[in-house]
């Protein structure tokens, strides 16, 4: 839903400067500058006038840092009473210079902004309400605050737009990929979640942000995880992981997706095992290629050996469901399976949520419980990811030599067909080919020598190969 504010202070004032400046740019014989925004598939074209920078505002509702807003959740609930409060309005002006993955950091592509607008000045105007609320250009105003610009080049808006029709202007202007900045990853899924509760069909927002149909149900279903995640993350009500630490997890969240969707076609229940056993894997920092190696048989075959006891458990309430009616008969819950790995994943979550800089007020003790579980399982994971990895490679080694020989056979194949055509044709070089085959008889033998090594009771394949290359030597 979007969320509405209320007129910002002095916003009589600030509306009779708008309209005596777009009157002075209608009136002038200069040539007038516009900006065409996008309003529901029609163009719209708005006057640009120049304001004082510092007298415009942040828009608290910008898509750009909707997921980093929760960074310091005592500021946000400041933001959330009054948006155009100083503080309030500082403290969106630092997310707007933030890193989106980590707040707490100053974004490097910020700072080639601000010393593109110092070299170059501003090329393209902003957008303001006719309020001085930032619709475009938010960032921009921070960099030209922080260079000592005092003037700002802004198209306005009509008086009759809404909170909907702002937030719409600018998630269009944002999807033209025309500006230094994209959406972070977070803030994007955000904004296709907003398109959706306006009532927009999934084909419709897909054709927004062009993407496919089904890359736009992925994303739905990644910031559903997400949210689920961040709820059982909160340990007693406190305060849980954000929006904001899922930022840098943008492709090993897609590829759990993948997975995920093609084990719970065949074995739902085991698809469910092997996302919460990633998504642990995620959050406690493993990269994208050690993630990989969690399949639907890395809990039983290694993380079963390695993790220490009293991690994960099936509770009551996950083991079976109570009927309501019925006189307290209930009825099976999730498989064992998957709830201990839903619960070795929950404390995962806590634990994470709990020793991360932004995590709640707790005591020592909890917060050093909290640490060793952490540090625990992240210590276990490390072994069996390691083991599995290990696995991995062995087996692909031994499945080289005849993925080349299957690669070898498919050559052979096609050198019959292309031989026939060239007798057919007349052009077939004899020498050329039987050099060829002398070198593939050295070849045999080699194979078989090696083949033959080993094995007391070889294959059909392998006798047949070390007989002929017998007969062929005798």
């Amino acid at each position: 839903m979007t969320q509405e504010f209320p007129p910002p202070p002095r916003v009589d004032e600030f509306r009779t400067t708008v309209r005596k400046r777009l009157d002075e740019v209608r009136t002038s014989a200069g040539t007038r500058e516009t900006v065409t925004v996008d309003l529901g598939g029609d163009p719209l074209h708005c006057e640009v006038i120049t304001c004082q920078v510092g007298s415009l505002l942040y828009n608290p509702s910008t898509h750009r840092i909707r997921a980093q807003r929760s960074h310091d959740a005592a500021k946000e609930a400041a933001l959330d009473k009054d948006p155009w409060a100083g503080e309030s309005q500082e403290y969106l002006q630092s997310l707007l210079k933030a890193d989106p993955a980590d707040p707490s950091r100053r974004d490097p592509d910020f700072d080639k902004l601000k010393e593109s607008l110092q070299q170059f000045g501003q090329n393209d105007p902003g957008l303001i309400t006719h309020d001085g609320i930032l619709v475009n250009g938010n960032t921009r105003a921070a960099a030209l605050r922080e260079i000592g610009q005092q003037t700002m080049r802004v198209g306005v808006l009509p008086e009759s737009f809404t909170w909907v029709d702002i937030n719409q202007v600018e998630l269009s202007l944002q999807l033209r990929r025309d500006h230094r900045r994209d959406y972070s990853y977070i803030n994007r899924l955000l904004a296709m979640e907003e398109q959706a509760t306006q009532g927009k069909t999934p084909e419709v927002i897909a054709k927004e942000f062009r993407i496919r149909v089904s890359t736009y149900q992925q994303e739905r279903w990644i910031l559903s995880t997400i949210r689920d995640l961040i709820s059982r993350s909160k340990s007693g009500g406190g305060t849980g992981l954000r929006l904001v630490d899922f930022e840098d997890h943008q492709e090993k969240l897609k590829e759990l997706h993948r997975a995920y969707e093609k084990l719970a076609a065949v074995d739902p229940d085991r698809a469910d095992v092997q996302r919460e056993i990633r998504m642990a894997a995620i959050l406690l920092g493993f990269s994208k290629t050690d993630v990989r190696h969690i399949d639907e048989s890395f809990r039983d075959k290694y993380l079963s050996r390695t993790m220490p006891a009293g991690f994960g458990g099936t509770t009551a309430e996950e083991a079976a469901v109570a009927v309501p009616g019925l006189g307290g008969m209930t009825l099976p819950g999730a498989s064992s399976a998957v709830s201990e790995a839903r619960a070795l994943n929950d404390q995962v979550l806590r634990a994470k949520a709990v020793v991360s800089p932004r995590g709640p007020v707790v005591s020592d003790e909890e917060r050093r419980e909290a640490q060793e579980v952490f540090t625990g399982a992240k210590e276990a994971f490390d072994k069996a990811i390691d083991a599995a990895g290990r696995d991995a490679r062995l087996k692909k080694r031994k499945q080289m030599a005849p993925a080349r020989l299957a690669d070898a056979c498919a050559d052979i194949d096609q050198a019959v067909v292309e031989l026939v055509q060239a007798r057919a044709s007349r052009s077939s070089d004899e020498e050329a080919l039987d050099e060829s085959v002398i070198k593939l008889r050295e070849s045999l033998r080699r194979l078989a020598q090696q083949a033959g090594r080993g094995s007391a009771t070889p294959g059909d394949g392998v006798a047949w190969l070390l007989e002929a290359v017998a007969l062929e030597t005798s």
